[in-house]
């Protein structure tokens, strides 16, 4: 007759419940990867600074036509509105590295629903293999929707593929869920400035 101990059976289930989870981290760690995760080969690291509510005082003169600030080491983005009635701040993706991040002022030049995508020349030297155009839809590493930046190749845009938020892992670009681009695209126009810190 086999004898079930209490501390035998907390450890069978750990191990079972544990299984989906140890599933999902291989399935991250295999070649099944994301472009970005491809070239950090398993070093990413989420976001472990803070994630707060910030003034938009110290980092512009005024909020003429809206003003966005993005902090790549919180991986946050911060909204103001023109006449201050609208905050929000919301989760980011941001650059796999600080060779591939930029920092300063820039402005809205463009907005884009539904964006077609083409790897920059820089891309296609480190990755040969990426297709040299993906149009609008479900594979297409710009998301729903994407703000245009002044300094050219820069975006801030959706992203298809969640595990990327709250993470270093783009090649240059903003990423936000396509639910909260698409929230942004509506509150933003073309002039709206944008600072990354």
């Amino acid at each position: 007759m086999t004898q079930f101990s209490r501390r035998g059976f907390v450890a069978s289930a750990g191990a079972i419940l544990s299984t989906p989870a140890l599933a999902q981290i291989e399935a991250v760690n295999s070649n099944a990867t994301t472009e970005a995760e491809h070239d950090v080969a398993g070093s990413i690291r989420h976001n472990t600074s803070s994630f707060r509510a910030l003034d938009w005082r110290p980092y512009f003169d005024s909020l003429k036509n809206g003003a966005i600030l993005v902090d790549i080491a919180s991986r946050a983005l911060h909204y103001w509105s023109e006449d201050q009635s609208i905050y929000k701040l919301y989760p980011t993706s941001v650059p796999l590295s600080e060779d591939l991040t930029r920092r300063g002022r820039t402005t809205i030049v463009q907005k884009v629903e539904g964006p077609s995508w083409r790897p920059t020349p820089a891309m296609l030297q480190r990755n040969p293999e990426w297709p040299k155009f993906i149009e609008p839809g479900p594979n297409n590493p710009l998301g729903t929707h994407a703000l245009y930046l002044s300094w050219t190749y820069y975006r801030i845009h959706g992203t298809h593929d969640t595990r990327k938020i709250g993470r270093r892992s783009s090649n240059g670009c903003i990423g936000l869920y396509n639910e909260q681009i698409a929230q942004l695209f509506e509150m933003t126009k073309v002039g709206t400035q944008v600072l990354l810190i």
